[in-house]
């Protein structure tokens, strides 16, 4: 059966993680104890066995058997063989007791016996525990003029006691208690994953008004405010788009409507030829007015596009100023609207034709939204690091409320104004992205019916 579930996936892992990590730490201590601990432990058993036979020859008087009783009372299998070869076993017997004759008749003539450490490697059951005569020690004595052979190794069982089976208990305990932990902690790492997963669906549905329970200070719970601030500002650009569609559909739809209306008017016979020039005037207006719409919409989504294949260059920020100024003077002349500027050489890196659109839309909004006579004061400030271009204008202003909101699409803050002036409310969201693409901002400051001030500062990248 596929495990398809983080929390299965997640636990399998974690416990033939423990299950493998155990096998290798097995097989490297076993590893271990042949190449290094045997030959150690072969050592000592060596020199133990040396002092037993030291003891014996040195105190010819006491007696072997009770010697070496007392020996293997203490912890050791020893097996005792007299010159005639007869065997005595001392302390626990043996399981394997064979020995070859010749290992036995080298050691009465004096040779050394570590079958401890030239024990076989056996993967699973090392030389330490192995109770075979073979993985034992053999040494000389010479006892009351007498050749013995000794034959010692300890005895695990009885050193080990009931120590071993605690031993065994407590490994099976601990690795029943790892992976019941394991499939806790799981769930409780997983748990903010599942939650996160819900809210994914729930946003695919368009529900961006999620709440995640998840209260941590790991990278889940980073994650998680990370993923609930995705979702506001999906939210934010849902109502955004909604509201895109709304507008757009009623700015397209009133033209469309008022062309229909007069079109409709100059089918009528009874209309005077003045009037219908008056209504086919109208018809081009709502005309340039759609073209209009349509060419800032294409603006605004070539800058979207445009965004990482900018036309880098050094501008020349007056000079587009004065450009911009002489191309609207006749709207400026035809307002009455007393023109004043400011324009020191000042220079900054960035695409000419889209700073351009910004010089552009501040000055006809500055013309558009202007009293009869009134004035306009554009401003050009240079330092070491930015440039700062002030448009001022004594127009009708912007209430503090509807500030927030001048730089959305298709918003218009007066809308009574609107039907009298043309636009497509397009103008400061194309300004405000184009800056925004050259790492500056825009700001205004208004007040209502004295006039507005809108201030780009560009770094000089």
């Amino acid at each position: 059966m596929k495990m398809k579930s983080l929390y299965s996936k997640f636990a399998f892992i974690t416990i033939m993680i423990m299950i493998v990590s155990g096998i290798i730490s097995f097989l490297l201590s076993n590893a271990y104890y042949q190449v290094k601990l045997k030959q150690q432990n072969d050592e000592k058993i060596t020199h133990f066995a040396f002092e037993i036979a030291d003891f014996a020859s040195e105190h010819p008087l006491i007696s072997l058997e009770d010697y070496f009783d007392h020996i293997g009372a203490i912890g050791y299998q020893i097996l005792l063989i007299n010159p005639d070869g007869d065997k005595q076993y001392f302390g626990s017997p043996f399981r394997k007791k064979e020995l070859p004759k010749e290992i036995t008749e080298k050691v009465l003539h004096g040779e050394v016996f570590h079958g401890v450490s030239q024990f076989p490697h056996k993967t699973f059951v090392t030389g330490f525990f192995a109770n075979e005569l073979k993985n034992s020690v053999g040494v000389p004595l010479e006892y009351n003029n007498k050749k013995y052979a000794i034959f010692i190794r300890p005895d695990i069982k009885l050193m080990f006691n009931e120590m071993h089976i605690l031993f065994g208990w407590l490994l099976v305990i601990s690795i029943l208690l790892s992976i019941l932990f394991v499939l806790i902690s799981t769930k409780y790492l997983v748990k903010p994953i599942r939650n996160l997963k819900k809210a994914t669906k729930e946003i695919a549905e368009g529900n961006f008004s999620i709440k995640l329970d998840i209260d941590r200070k790991d990278e889940l719970g980073h994650l998680a405010i990370s993923f609930t601030r995705m979702a506001e500002k999906l939210a934010k650009v849902d109502m955004l788009r909604k509201e895109l569609i709304s507008n757009i559909s009623h700015d397209i739809q009133s033209p469309l409507t008022n062309i229909k209306g007069y079109l409709n008017l100059l089918e009528s016979s009874d209309k005077s030829e003045e009037e219908k020039q008056q209504y086919i005037r109208v018809v081009h207006s709502e005309v340039n007015r759609l073209s209009n719409m349509a060419k800032e919409l294409l603006l605004l989504s070539s800058i979207e596009s445009k965004k990482d294949m900018m036309d880098i260059s050094t501008v020349d920020v007056a000079g587009q100023l004065k450009s911009v100024i002489h191309q609207y003077q006749w709207r400026i002349l035809d307002k009455g609207i007393m023109m004043s500027y400011s324009l020191p050489d000042a220079s900054v890196k960035g695409d000419a034709s889209l700073l351009y659109s910004v010089w552009e839309n501040l000055l006809t909004n500055a013309i558009k939204y202007n009293c009869e006579n009134g004035t306009i004061d554009i401003e050009l400030t240079d330092s070491e690091s930015q440039i700062e271009v002030a448009v001022k204008d004594t127009g009708i202003g912007i209430d503090t409320n509807e500030m927030v909101r001048i730089f959305d699409r298709f918003y218009r803050a007066d809308t009574s104004r609107a039907r009298s002036v043309e636009g497509t409310g397009l103008g400061l969201s194309i300004a405000q992205s184009i800056v925004d693409m050259h790492h500056g901002v825009i700001n205004v400051t208004s007040q209502k019916g004295k006039g507005t001030i809108f201030t780009v500062i560009l770094p000089k990248m």
